[in-house]
């Protein structure tokens, strides 16, 4: 019975993102998006589908006024073009959103605290739905 209590307990940590074992070291990256369509607080970066940081934080940036989210990049993964992308993903059946990473080609770094200027908004299901019913009432 013992087992099976902490079975369910690394199962529910693992399907939350959180972790018994401290942090590894990261660095601050940020970017603005037009719509973030569902994204959360601990939901994963990736580059190439594989897990390079998490979303630390996402609040409403009041001179631009889009969403900021901050992200916490794994130190090794220090080589992060100033000119990657990033947008906004859908995983699986249930829609978890992600970010996904593409480098680009510049020699120059992101350092803590740059922000990444090519971003890709999430797409929202409702809206295309609400697009085609429109394109289709009007036809």
């Amino acid at each position: 019975m013992l087992a099976s209590a902490l079975a369910l307990l690394v199962l529910a940590l693992n399907v939350s993102g959180l972790t018994l074992s401290e942090s590894n070291r990261s660095y601050k990256v940020y970017a603005l998006f037009e719509n973030i369509g569902g994204l959360t607080s601990r939901s994963k970066v990736t580059m190439s589908g594989v897990k390079i940081g998490q979303v630390t934080a996402i609040v409403l940036d009041e001179d631009q006024l889009m969403a900021r989210v901050e992200m916490a990049i794994d130190s090794d993964v220090n080589y992060l073009s100033l000119d990657s992308s990033a947008s906004i993903l859908t995983s699986g059946l249930l829609g978890e959103k992600y970010i996904g990473i593409t480098t680009g080609a510049d020699e120059e770094m992101l350092q803590d605290g740059d922000f990444i200027e090519d971003t890709q908004s999430a797409l929202v299901l409702e809206e295309l739905i609400g697009k085609f019913l429109f394109n289709e009432a009007t036809e």
